[in-house]
């Protein structure tokens, strides 16, 4: 597992500075609501009457004067934007780098397979997915409680599970385009994310736009249904999941196959 524990080392202070940045984020929008929302039963009526900014994000259908109203709208959009940009960030870069960086023929004249080296690159990537995540709820979850307000557990767990399964989607679709790569770029990584994340405001905004919740993973980590309905999507989650098992997939066999420049 040497692999791993390098990748692991490599990125650990990468990993600190993301995690620190969204768990911040989240955090101060906590502490701030407290001052907030005896002025929110005002608002909900000024949101409710924005059109299609408010059909975007969600906010007719929450109530924003409440916790999990105010934390689903600006504590979803921190977590799904920053983590979905942190797996893509991870994943684009995860096989494409050893060639960009010219360490490939010293890491593979290791006796060590091919498979190998993509597993515990592709663990690796889960693990530092799966940090980011366990900080941000436990440090909001915290926070929730410094403020005396009360948890609705279940919905925040929800939406938490939520952000982290388009995460995983979002590293393993892009660490499947890595293996395609011959030089990384960044630029299809973070571009992916945010174009996924523009298509879940676009499919918000129109009926015609419905069929879009099957490519972009942000359908099922909306707030205003998970909060609703007390569940995820499963069909969505489902979906999602075997478009990245595909990538993965075939970026696996091809990188095994591949002729890597030193």
């Amino acid at each position: 597992m040497a692999i791993l524990h390098k990748e692991l080392t490599k990125g650990f202070k990468g990993l600190i500075l993301w995690t620190a940045g969204v768990s911040l984020m989240l955090v101060v929008c906590i502490f701030l609501y407290p001052e907030m929302k005896n002025q929110m039963s005002g608002m909900n009526e000024v949101f409710s009457n924005m059109g299609s900014f408010t059909k975007a994000f969600g906010m007719d259908q929450l109530n924003f004067g409440t916790l999990i109203g105010f934390y689903g709208v600006e504590c979803g959009n921190m977590m799904g934007i920053g983590g979905g940009l942190f797996a893509a960030y991870l994943g684009i870069s995860m096989l494409a780098k050893e060639e960009k960086e010219h360490t490939a023929e010293f890491l593979l004249s290791h006796p060590v397979k091919r498979e190998s080296v993509v597993a515990q690159k592709l663990l690796a990537l889960f693990i530092q997915i799966v940090f980011l995540n366990v900080a941000a709820f436990l440090l909001g979850l915290i926070s929730i409680l410094c403020i005396g307000e009360k948890l609705p557990l279940s919905e925040f767990s929800l939406l938490h599970l939520s952000y982290f399964l388009v995460q995983i989607e979002i590293g393993g679709i892009c660490f499947g385009i890595s293996a395609f790569l011959k030089k990384g770029s960044m630029g299809i990584g973070l571009g992916l994310a945010a174009v996924l994340y523009f298509l879940s405001l676009i499919q918000n905004l129109s009926k015609e736009a419905e069929l879009l919740k099957y490519i972009t993973p942000y359908a099922y980590a909306q707030a205003a249904d998970i909060v609703s309905n007390l569940k995820i999507d499963i069909v969505l989650v489902v979906l999602g999941m075997s478009y990245m098992l595909i990538l993965v997939g075939f970026g696996f066999r091809y990188y095994v196959k591949k002729d890597i420049a030193a």
